[in-house]
């Protein structure tokens, strides 16, 4: 077993309890790839069409991805490369995995309507949510720390979010009178879908309890600010049952909504998991992400 597979054991158990030792093999697989930069060009400022020339113009080569116009993959590109770039300093592009991009465009904000990120920074997939509406939905943004915060704020301002509301305050916090058309819920968890060969990760089963205990009380009280009739997204970036499906069946139990069954994007590399849902497995390509669909009744 090589040092990267050592450090994980307490990983590798849990991967193999869920999964089986074929599929665990293809997840550390995963892990030990050296991902592509990805972005995703900005919509409020750009056109897909418009990003393409600009990224050409700037000298970049780079591949689109078939589901989603606005998202590029820059094979042989640093980071730096593209942090330094006027396209990045006016916030015509965003550095973000393609697995994250997933959770906005699952939830498909509309014009006009009252939308809570409820664990928003540091922005990516809350900007995110402003272009594909082209800003004219009411979205409100909750960050609890305040020095993430300070990076929601920034990214939102670099991105031309401006009819974001941002408020710093743990979103558990939040009054009950308070209610969304659409809620996106991006929990806080063990990240057993981001694992990396250089910088491997120590997760173990008391950990990802801990996650899960946050996860379903966060779950709980998006329900609470859910209207009925409204839609929310759960996501993680876990490819673990216990803070996916565990999750949901427990914080659904009684509670009036249900699991909206979503169909995969083509192309997605998918691992084993409750029906109706997502789980991204990770790859070359992809980070392992979760997610799915609710509705409150």
């Amino acid at each position: 077993m090589g040092g990267f597979d050592k450090v994980n054991e307490a990983l590798r158990s849990l991967l193999v309890a869920d999964y089986g030792e074929e599929i665990t093999n293809y997840v550390f697989a995963g892990y030990a790839s050296v991902r592509p930069v990805t972005l995703r060009v900005n919509s409020l400022k750009m056109t897909a069409e418009e990003g393409i020339i600009a990224l050409q113009t700037a000298g970049f080569s780079f591949e689109t991805v078939d589901w989603y116009p606005y998202a590029f993959i820059m094979r042989g590109i640093r980071e730096e490369q593209l942090w330094h770039s006027t396209l990045f300093e006016e916030g015509k592009i965003y550095l973000q995995s393609l697995s994250s991009m997933l959770p906005p465009l699952y939830l498909c904000p509309k014009e006009g309507e009252s939308i809570l990120d409820m664990t928003a920074a540091p922005g990516g997939k809350t900007t995110q949510l402003a272009a594909l509406c082209g800003g004219k939905a009411l979205i409100t943004a909750c960050e609890r720390d305040k020095n993430r915060f300070q990076r929601l704020l920034f990214n939102l301002g670099r991105q031309g979010a401006g009819r974001v509301t941002a408020i710093c305050k743990d979103a558990l916090s939040l009054d009950d009178c308070m209610s969304f058309d659409k809620i996106l819920l991006d929990a806080p968890c063990s990240g057993s879908g981001t694992v990396f060969s250089e910088k491997p990760a120590r997760i173990d089963a008391v950990y990802v309890e801990k996650c899960a205990v946050l996860q379903e009380k966060l779950l709980k009280k998006a329900l609470k600010l859910l209207k009925k009739g409204g839609e929310m997204i759960y996501s993680t970036c876990s490819v673990l049952k216990r803070e996916n499906g565990d999750v949901l069946t427990k914080a659904l139990k009684g509670s009036g909504a249900r699991i909206e069954p979503v169909e995969p994007f083509d192309g997605l590399p998918l691992l084993p998991c409750i029906e109706g849902t997502v789980c991204v497995m990770p790859t070359e390509l992809y980070e392992g992400f979760f997610l799915a669909k609710i509705v409150k009744e």
